[in-house]
């Protein structure tokens, strides 16, 4: 005899609401999409998700207790504390970090997000606000003074990342010259480090503003060495939708509120000293 199972009320109406609620969000992400307006809707829930690498240190990353926390980190929350908004920070696959922002999945990326004419084509930046450049870290051992000098040599860079643009739209600069001409890509910085330190690369081109962090906190750090590259200097900026003119004009009045009243001066001092340069400092 077959037994009957009954489904408890309970149950059922729990799975009605799961669906309803998983309906009402793909179709709000269908419409932010056509016609974005992130802004009416954090504005209601009193609530933003921002994605980032969350190994990138100083800009956003995990503690050994799982907090995040960071340069980026300090400034969002600093500037949606303006308007009575909770800012959530979401871990992505940095590669994806688009995909992650057209699907619903996070609402920005901050998380020294280089502004450049290729991401420009796919999001909508916020007015810059922390300079950047990008330099090629190795060991002292390997007696690398110029880019020149990693001709047949092993290069790394983190996959997505400003640096393997740079590499691809100038492969002059470098990737003419590096072993097999082509880079090894990294998920993250971290890895890349790993493999330079155990001798797997020779290089690693990297943002400046991460690697002075990574390597002033190391106990070896008169081991690296630091060549300029001459690749345009970048801008960090907030990475949002196309056509998310609203958020866009509200992280900018806030950005600029905290360079009025110093407090962007005193986020600045806390992560990197007198080492960082803001071009809103200068209005």
């Amino acid at each position: 005899m077959q037994k009957v199972v009954k489904k408890c009320p309970l149950v059922i109406v729990t799975l009605l609401l799961m669906f309803v609620l998983s309906g009402c969000r793909f179709e709000s992400r269908q419409k932010m999409e056509t016609n974005p307006d992130t802004w009416s809707i954090v504005s209601k829930q009193k609530k933003i998700v921002i994605g980032l690498d969350d190994s990138f240190v100083p800009m956003g990353f995990e503690t050994k207790s799982g907090k995040i926390v960071g340069y980026d980190v300090d400034l969002a929350k600093a500037v949606f504390k303006q308007y009575g908004i909770k800012v959530d920070f979401q871990p992505i696959d940095w590669s994806m970090n688009v995909t992650e922002l057209r699907n619903g999945t996070i609402d920005l990326i901050w998380n020294g997000f280089s502004m450049n004419p290729q991401r420009a084509k796919k999001v909508t930046f916020s007015e810059p606000y922390l300079v950047n450049k990008q330099v090629l870290i190795s060991k002292k051992k390997n007696h690398i003074n110029s880019f020149a000098d990693m001709k047949n040599r092993v290069a790394g860079v983190q996959a997505g990342s400003a640096g393997a643009m740079d590499i691809d739209s100038q492969p002059k600069l470098l990737k003419d010259r590096i072993k097999n001409h082509t880079p090894i890509l990294y998920d993250s910085f971290t890895e890349a480090f790993i493999d330079l330190n155990s001798d797997r690369i020779q290089g690693l081109l990297i943002d400046s503003i991460y690697a002075g962090y990574y390597i002033g906190h190391q106990k070896d750090r008169a081991t690296y060495q630091s060549v300029p590259s001459q690749f345009p200097k970048e801008y960090y900026g907030v990475g949002m939708r196309k056509g998310d003119t609203k958020l866009k004009q509200k992280i900018d009045a806030g950005l600029n509120r905290l360079a009025k009243d110093g407090q962007l001066a005193k986020i600045n001092k806390k992560w990197f000293g007198t080492n960082a340069y803001s071009p809103l400092m200068k209005k």
